[in-house]
């Protein structure tokens, strides 16, 4: 219970004694002190870190939204603008980006704005607060972890300094930082390392006060895993992180009681495990919306980690950004040859990394927290294969074996070289990272960069057929796209980009949408192709007097239903229906509109989508078919789980009646603004 010094000097030979536990408590709990003990060179040093960090990235701020950020964040304006509790919990609850719906993430974009459109500058200087704070927290743990694992004090502080410090300025996790979304990450990361750092403060704590121990470890590790999932799913891996310190720590810790390690680490750590267990799905085709299946999908990780870990590594200022979706997928294990050797590594890591844990713990402890803060997004789930955000929070320890190497450089006879080498590591993250904020800082550019950087993304060769269309080159828009669709034949982007341009500016022929269908059928469904089709139809309501135009879109329409991709994915079924109801309204067929308006009411299961396809009735005059529809909705409504419900029960029981109450009105006002029925 006692530090082996205490009993030495014959303190301990009486627990009991009230005065001589106090004196040993006090005299020898060295490892539950201030952050910073001593000399205050390590925090002055903490806090030129975090100047040098606003320093190097504060360029990014002036740079725009991107990509997911428009998703994300258009609740802010769904409702109007939040202002009460009905519109926060219909925006809270709109969340789709997880199983979740990262209600904490949403909740922390109102710090910057209650409405949409809004401007992207404070969303990011908020961002880049929470990265401070993420470091500061960093810090913290780090040095509870060095202490844990044995280093002097002056080593361990400047350990955990370098550490978070080369975190901090990495110019690999500055994309999370101003890539808004991410702040998703960057607060699931934030109380990952709030957690950790309450449990290493109590698990130091508990060599002398076990039961004040158990309760900072217990209460910080239940809390921040909370609270971290709230704001993205990733935040369930907080107990097998602190789990990977735990199998880390060197011979001679204290051990912690069973029952507290299985319920508070093992349990929730086998949870995830079995999760992606009932993930499982080796059928050919699992995920209808991706080009590859799941066990494509480990191989590809494993040669992505790798790549992962060589830019982290290896930092450069830019690569493709976010379009990563032209990679290679790995479609056996020497297809491409590099994924064997990419498997056999890692495994070889994984062991190696096990078996000197003992030996040299912070190395082995930087790579397993690595591989485990992966293991979420980067195995059985089907996401996209590749981002950079997803190393936000497994590269927090990644630099510790880094800073051990150097202070292990036999330098001796020169007592600077070894700060003065740090020093000049993260001065060169320090400037790769600036560069990179300056590039940030300018959405077009920006974009044209990965558009030039990434010739095997659909997303870039469409972002620059776009910037050309934007800039009154319509003709080399058009031959960008069909360039692009010759090296890239798979692309349903591609495809509907290329009649999309073709319809707005008015030169699409019926060809072109026979072409179009065709491809589209054997072609995987890509959501950023929906949303070209759902621009088209845009175009083609828009202009409901261009009959042509119209009819060619319902085919084209009527054609996609019936292939099986689109037919076996919910929100590209239902959408489809939804949009066919539009066309045949803009063409003024009524009942086939009023029909396929009710068969999309029964797909989208919503009561909300429900009453806006009543309102788009209603404002084309067709009072007695919106009434009917209705009808429809308010079952609709009746069969809804009220857990899924945007707004409280009430109101829906105040606005359907005065909608009906409006409708009747309508129908008996005069007899030319209502149909026949």
């Amino acid at each position: 219970m006692y530090p082996p010094a205490a009993v030495k000097k014959g303190l301990a030979l009486d627990p009991k004694s009230p005065r001589k536990r106090a004196f040993v408590i006090r005299e020898y709990s060295t490892d539950v002190r201030p952050a910073f003990r001593g000399p205050a060179l390590p925090a002055a040093l903490l806090f030129l870190v975090l100047g040098l960090t606003i320093l190097a990235l504060w360029p990014g701020i002036r740079g725009g939204f991107l990509f997911d950020d428009y998703f994300n964040l258009a609740g802010l304006g769904k409702v109007g603008a939040v202002h009460d509790w009905e519109t926060l919990k219909a925006y809270l609850s709109d969340g789709s980006a997880g199983p979740t719906g990262r209600p904490l993430a949403l909740l922390s974009f109102l710090i910057d704005s209650n409405t949409w459109p809004a401007p992207a500058t404070p969303f990011k200087y908020t961002n880049l607060m929470l990265h401070l704070l993420c470091g500061v927290f960093l810090v913290w743990s780090g040095l509870q972890l060095c202490r844990l694992y044995g280093l002097p004090e002056r080593q361990a502080q400047y350990f955990a300094l370098f550490n978070a410090a080369a975190w901090l300025l990495h110019p690999y996790l500055l994309s999370t930082t101003f890539y808004v979304v991410q702040r998703m990450a960057i607060l699931a990361a934030l109380f990952c390392f709030a957690g950790m750092t309450a449990y290493l403060h109590g698990r130091l704590l508990y060599r002398v006060r076990p039961k004040a121990g158990l309760i900072w470890m217990g209460a910080g590790l239940a809390g921040s895993t909370l609270l971290a999932t709230l704001s993205k799913e990733n935040g369930a891996l907080l107990p097998l992180l602190i789990l990977m310190v735990e199998f880390c720590r060197p011979r001679g810790t204290t051990p912690l009681p069973r029952w507290f390690r299985t319920l508070f680490l093992y349990v929730p750590a086998a949870a995830i495990v079995v999760f992606l267990a009932t993930r499982i799905d080796f059928s050919p085709s699992p995920w209808p919306a991706r080009d590859f299946n799941q066990p494509e999908r480990l191989l590809t990780e494993a040669r992505i980690l790798w790549e992962y870990l060589g830019n982290l590594i290896g930092p450069r200022i830019e690569g493709a950004g976010l379009y990563q979706e032209g990679r290679t997928v790995s479609r056996g294990w020497l297809s491409p040859p590099t994924t064997l050797v990419a498997m056999v590594g890692l495994t070889v890591l994984l062991g190696a990394s096990i078996g000197l844990r003992r030996r040299f713990p912070l190395l082995s402890l930087a790579i397993l927290f690595f591989l485990a803060g992966h293991l979420l997004e980067s195995s059985l789930i089907g996401l996209e294969l590749y981002f950079e955000h997803r190393n936000y929070l497994p590269a927090a320890f990644l630099f510790f074996p880094i800073i051990q190497g150097i202070s292990a450089l036999p330098l001796e006879s020169t007592r600077w070289m070894r700060p003065t080498l740090a020093f000049m590591l993260l001065a060169v993250l320090a400037f790769l990272s600036h560069q990179r904020a300056l590039l940030w800082g300018d959405p077009v550019g920006l974009k044209l960069y990965w558009a030039v950087a990434a010739p095997n993304s659909p997303r870039a060769r469409n972002t620059l057929a776009h910037y050309y269309l934007q800039h009154g080159e319509a003709r080399k828009a058009l031959e960008e796209l069909r360039t692009a669709r010759e090296r890239l034949p798979q692309s349903a982007l591609l495809t509907v980009s290329e009649l999309l341009t073709k319809v707005r500016i008015g030169i699409a022929r019926h060809e072109d949408f026979v072409q179009a269908a065709r491809d589209l059928g054997n072609q995987s469904v890509d959501g950023q192709s929906i949303t070209g089709l759902r621009e088209i139809v845009n175009i083609a309501v828009t202009h409901g007097d261009d009959t042509r135009l119209g009819s060619e879109v319902l085919a084209l329409i009527s054609h996609l239903k019936q292939h099986t991709a689109y037919a076996q994915i919910p929100f590209a079924r239902r959408l489809l229906l939804y949009l066919e109801a539009r066309l045949l309204l803009a063409q003024h067929a009524y009942a086939e509109a009023e029909e396929k308006y009710r068969e999309a009411m029964g797909a989208y299961g919503d009561i909300d989508s429900a009453l806006q396809m009543v309102a788009e009735l209603a404002i084309a005059g067709r009072y007695e078919a919106a009434l009917r529809l209705l009808d429809t909705a308010q079952e609709v409504y009746s069969r809804q789980p009220p857990n899924t419900l945007r707004y409280p029960a009430s109101y829906y029981e105040r606005e359907i009646p005065q909608l009906r109450q409006k409708l009747r009105q309508a129908i008996a006002t005069p007899p030319s603004s209502s149909d026949n029925g």
